[in-house]
């Protein structure tokens, strides 16, 4: 599930929620107004061991592994 990040309209407190994607709108922990607005946010990608090309047994490539040539 994706974090959110909202900022509320009413207070100006700006906070984040865990939620499934599509889910309903959040409601702000501070004042607990429903007018909230999503924020536009940086998104993660990788996995947590760092990402990057992996073999099939799930070890790290040297670069230019797969093409046999050297970096």
């Amino acid at each position: 599930m994706p974090i959110y990040e909202y900022i509320c309209a009413g207070c100006g407190e700006e906070f984040t929620k865990l939620q499934k994607m599509g889910g309903a709108a959040a409601a702000c922990p501070k004042c607990g107004s429903s007018d909230v607005a999503r924020k536009i946010s940086a998104c993660a990608i990788g996995g947590a061991t760092g990402g990057g090309k992996r073999g099939r047994q799930g070890r790290r490539l040297m670069p230019g592994a797969l093409t046999g040539r050297s970096a």
